[in-house]
């Protein structure tokens, strides 16, 4: 089974937290999210970074929002591989690279975990609003990971706030 790694954003949008974001997008997210959490797979780090930015952003107790929703439920199905897949990713003492799991990079250093992990578990990523996504393409690519944009209107343009 395909395994999703979802970027903070998706779930912020999902929320309806992005001040970009129009409503299409917003719709988008959650749709998504609500079949993830119902029948996929998502991939965090073994070392909680994902989950760490998560609880930065989002509420663990699963509401108000339908990315807090998401946050509770990976949080909560940690241990449980068919729901959550835990990978081990590791950090590089190259600073260009930021884990081993990658080239050096030019890519923000807060998304770097995201594509580590979806090089470990063989993962596609999900982006709602990061323009870091497509302006990497050629390294995510040479890199055998898919990224969904799930909204290409926002996400090719301005930067979003970084994260």
């Amino acid at each position: 089974m395909t395994a999703f790694v979802v970027d903070t954003n998706v779930a912020i949008v999902a929320n309806g937290r992005e001040t970009h974001a129009d409503l299409q997008c917003q719709a988008r997210c959650v749709e998504r999210i609500e079949s993830i959490t119902e029948h996929g797979v998502v991939a965090i780090d073994n070392r909680q970074e994902i989950l760490d930015e998560y609880r930065r952003h989002l509420s663990h107790s699963g509401g108000p929002g339908v990315g807090d929703v998401f946050y509770k439920h990976v949080f909560d199905n940690q241990g449980r591989n068919d729901r959550v897949r835990m990978v081990a990713i590791t950090d590089s003492a190259d600073d260009g690279r930021g884990f081993d799991e990658l080239p050096e990079n030019a890519l923000d250093r807060s998304d770097r975990k995201f594509l580590a992990v979806a090089v470990a578990a063989d993962a596609v990523l999900l982006n709602a609003t990061d323009s870091d996504w497509g302006e990497q393409a050629t390294l995510i690519q040479a890199l055998g990971v898919t990224v969904d944009q799930l909204c290409p209107q926002h996400a090719f343009k301005s930067k979003r706030r970084r994260q």
